[in-house]
């Protein structure tokens, strides 16, 4: 058989091609690099040493070299699009979007005829993205995650990117590089985050669904106060593949829409194994209809535990508590036994959370770009080298509560070597043990989502002080509720249940 031309071609190029100079992609370390890395990890070498060390490692680099000129697997990309655009002020008037697009999925489908959005930690392949952050503005994705795919395979659109708080880390709505984006009820207030664009363009009407992120309730937060619902999964249960995320142990995606039926809906469809390129995933995972599994008219046989630890905080609004208390009262009409239940644990939940928050967002965001390291399962390389060079480079660019966590998590690293996040990665078990117990006496537990109304956005010119205090209210008092399922990796709704008091929702938060 005859040679075709393009393989003709392709013979000659390679065997031009062995004997030419081609630039390494790894450098091998100069002698004052070694010098200094070695007295940095207190290693104390002579001249001679060096050069024997810079020998040994010359020869090991080539290996990085000859790695990176063999192509590697990604994740697949099966539907055109245009990159899209910047929505203008007009176009985008709460400041929930950051960016625009139009992709359409197949022509059949579960979610045929829904826009989405797509929150702004998730990877859209030729979309912009830049998790809320300068530092990675300018950065395009160059594949789809899996749940994008998804949504695309079961007919859905993406509408675009919803904005999200600075790398997610706040719990406001005013951290993000592009401004705050304001509440879709009272514009002088918070909107809830980090997922604070995705809770706005639903409750807005701009999209029919939305993707959220939560780590420490990034989902059911911004669902509380824009008035929609929102569902953190079971851990590992939707995978992470092709999302930044800031902790490998709390990281989830899930569902945002304005009706609970809705989020079950995107759930079955976003849900389920990923074939192990997201390696927290169990092989077995089973994923009903929820959609139809929700359509009951009673409860009976259902037994609802009141959380006592989740009222009467300090903080609280009397006025949440009570409209909470009465709300999961009125599920008794539909057959539902309502239990008080005491877990004394769950106050310390928030401050095990921060253990773990503040520690990997120096380990991890900081120095793996947010996706870890000591996992089989896939990389996206692009982004953590783009994410890499920028989180180096323009630190100054974070915002103040970034900047507070990565000089915390420095110290405590330096100083501690890590010993509070194991501990507190210890302790969520105990967490865990706590509610299992408690789930012994009911099926599941409420609690308000949020104990107070939302919180006024800070002025132009507010201090570090200011700032810090805005975000550190949310971490401390918010998240005790939040993150106390994201410990026990249990599946958690939020869901509004009034619009009474300063035009602000009021939020019921359930975990089973």
């Amino acid at each position: 058989m005859m040679a075709t031309a393009n393989e003709v071609a392709q013979a000659l190029q390679k065997s031009l091609m062995v004997d030419l100079h081609k630039t390494p992609a790894v450098s091998a370390p100069t002698l004052s690099e070694l010098r200094e890395i070695a007295e940095r990890n207190n290693i104390h070498l002579s001249e001679d040493d060096l050069k024997e060390y810079q020998e040994f490692m010359s020869e090991s680099v080539k290996a990085m070299t000859r790695i990176d000129r063999l192509p590697e697997p990604t994740l697949p990309v099966k539907y055109p699009r245009i990159p899209g655009y910047r929505p203008p002020p007009e176009e985008n008037l709460h400041n929930a979007w950051y960016w625009k697009t139009h992709i359409e999925g197949a022509k059949s489908g579960k979610l045929l005829g829904k826009k989405i959005a797509i929150k702004d930690t998730v990877m859209v392949a030729g979309v912009p993205m830049m998790n809320g952050c300068r530092a990675l503005e300018g950065y395009t994705a160059d594949t789809d995650a899996t749940i994008v795919t998804r949504i695309l395979d079961a007919g859905g659109t993406i509408s675009g990117k919803s904005t999200n708080e600075n790398l997610c880390f706040s719990g406001s709505s005013f951290t993000t590089g592009k401004g705050p984006v304001l509440n879709p009820h009272d514009p002088t207030r918070s909107a809830g985050g980090s997922s604070s664009g995705s809770a706005v363009l639903v409750a807005t009407g701009e999209v029919d669904m939305a993707i959220g992120g939560d780590q420490g309730g990034s989902i059911r937060l911004p669902a509380a106060w824009s008035g929609i619902v929102g569902l953190k999964p079971t851990f590992g249960l939707v995978p992470y593949t092709g999302a930044m995320g800031l902790d490998g142990s709390i990281d989830h995606l899930g569902p945002m829409a304005k009706t609970v039926h809705d989020c079950a809906l995107l759930l079955e469809v976003i849900a389920g194994y990923d074939n192990g390129l997201d390696p927290r995933q169990p092989t077995n995972i089973a994923v009903p209809e929820y959609s139809k599994e929700i359509q009951v008219d009673r409860l009976d046989g259902i037994k609802v535990g009141l959380l006592k630890e989740g009222f009467g905080f300090p903080e609280s609004d009397p006025r949440v508590d009570e409209a909470v208390r009465n709300a999961v009262r009125k599920l008794e009409s539909v057959g539902a036994e309502v239990v008080d239940v005491s877990i004394p644990l769950h106050y310390e939940s928030g401050h095990i959370w921060n253990c773990i928050g503040i520690t990997s967002k120096f380990t991890g965001t900081r120095h793996t770009g947010g996706f870890g390291s000591g996992y089989n399962g896939f990389y996206p390389t692009s982004l953590i080298t783009t994410a890499g060079m920028a989180f180096r480079s323009q630190t100054n660019d974070f915002d103040p509560s970034i900047k507070a966590s990565i000089m915390l998590g420095d110290y405590m690293q330096s100083h501690y070597y890590g010993k509070y996040y194991a501990k507190a990665q210890n302790l969520r078990r105990l967490l865990r043990d706590a509610y299992d117990q408690t789930f012994e006496k009911c099926d599941v537990i409420a609690m308000p989502t949020i104990p107070f109304l939302p919180t006024k956005l800070p002025k132009d010119g507010c201090s570090i002080k200011g700032i810090l205090g805005q975000n550190c209210v949310h971490f401390v008092h918010i998240k005790v509720h939040l993150v106390a399922s994201n410990e026990l990796c249990s599946f958690s709704y939020c869901f509004y249940c009034t619009f009474d008091f300063d035009f602000a929702h009021i939020s019921i938060f359930l975990c089973s």
